[in-house]
């Protein structure tokens, strides 16, 4: 009797390596024993293109290109069949917060200490404020100190460190006082023609268009008629700007008169002394003939008053009516050779030598 897994010539059949039913040489029957798992031959690879490999087979090319290669974003399987997570809901995400807080409520909070040394000193130390009030890096501001040169309430400052209010101490540098505070000062060289004021309802150029672009309300001490040139300081400190101004502190002006001459000697001392005007005397605090050509004279006039027109009301009353009127010192600040039309900042030591002369 035949077995059914020999064949007439006594040899058995044998499966190829990619797993297809192998027939015997004299075309016996099919051989139902299980498959032996093995790599497939070359002509029998399968080599997925368009969707992801079946399982049991190595990933092709077009895997690769979709992530399996170097350069191609990695696909990570998903675990579970390919299922995710259930997102939580906002209200279970809300009881789950609740219930948190109610667990940690009872349980006393710590204060954390504090991490630079001197944090419970009030206040702002010395050679940051000078630093920051534009007296050099803090490093020059300590060498100050260490050359005894910063007073802070009236006492020298001899060790480094000190912290000071700025808004309540009083410091000064070489007696000069700190400006410590966003205070802004500047000198304005006003052509003839514009306008002493910030705005000017009939559109007139005013010292408002020269600081337009300033992001702090800034106003002018004093004025100047439209047609004389010179000085004019702007500010939003205001206390400065009041004393500034107030004849009880006495700052002077100095103002430069072209007239026509001759003047006899006399004239000087007749305004030093004092001349008549419609709203009572107006004295000179001095008066000096700068250059004379011909008949035409530029002369110096030094006074402390205020009022309006001062300088033409006292020359015309004098018999020598102005031509040209320039201001060119504003108690210590002077004019200098700061272009008509130019607008400047005070430094640091003008600021002090304008706060000293009324006494700030």
């Amino acid at each position: 009797m035949r077995s059914s897994g020999r064949n007439s010539s006594g040899r058995g059949d044998y499966r190829g390596a990619g797993g297809g039913a192998a027939r015997s040489r004299s075309g016996g029957q099919r051989d139902d024993k299980p498959k032996r798992a093995g790599k497939p031959r070359p002509e029998e690879r399968r080599y997925d293109v368009g969707g992801p490999a079946s399982e049991g087979q190595k990933k092709g090319r077009g895997a690769a290109a979709r992530g399996g290669a170097k350069g191609g974003p990695k696909q990570s399987p998903q675990r579970g069949g390919g299922r995710t997570a259930p997102a939580r809901s906002r209200e279970y995400e809300a009881r789950a917060e609740e219930r948190n807080r109610e667990r940690h409520a009872d349980r006393p909070r710590t204060s954390t200490p504090r991490t630079f040394p001197g944090a419970e000193q009030e206040g702002e130390r010395l050679q940051k404020v000078l630093a920051r009030a534009g007296y050099g890096s803090r490093r020059a501001c300590e060498e100050l100190i260490d050359q005894a040169r910063i007073e802070v309430n009236g006492e020298i400052v001899t060790e480094q460190g000190l912290r000071v209010d700025p808004a309540k101490d009083v410091i000064k540098v070489d007696g000069l006082t700190v400006a410590t505070q966003s205070y802004q000062f500047f000198a304005l060289n006003k052509p003839a023609g514009v306008v002493s004021t910030m705005e000017d309802p009939d559109g007139r150029q005013c010292l408002g268009d020269y600081v337009t672009n300033r992001e702090t309300r800034l106003f002018h001490v004093g004025r100047l008629d439209t047609e004389t040139e010179g000085i004019i300081l702007l500010t939003n400190h205001g206390e400065l700007a009041h004393r500034l101004t107030h004849p009880k502190y006495g700052v002077k002006k100095t103002y430069l008169a072209a007239v026509q001459g001759p003047l006899p000697r006399e004239v000087g001392k007749r305004l030093r002394e004092g001349i008549q005007l419609e709203d009572g005397y107006a004295r000179a605090d001095h008066f000096r003939v700068v250059e004379q050509i011909g008949k035409n004279y530029l002369v110096e006039v030094v006074l402390h008053e205020g009022r309006k027109h001062i300088v033409r009301r006292m020359l015309a009353e004098a018999g020598f009516p102005v031509d040209k009127l320039v201001r060119t010192a504003f108690g210590p600040i002077a004019l200098g050779d700061q272009k008509s039309g130019w607008l400047r900042r005070l430094s640091n030591t003008e600021v002090g030598m304008l706060m000293k002369e009324v006494g700030l």
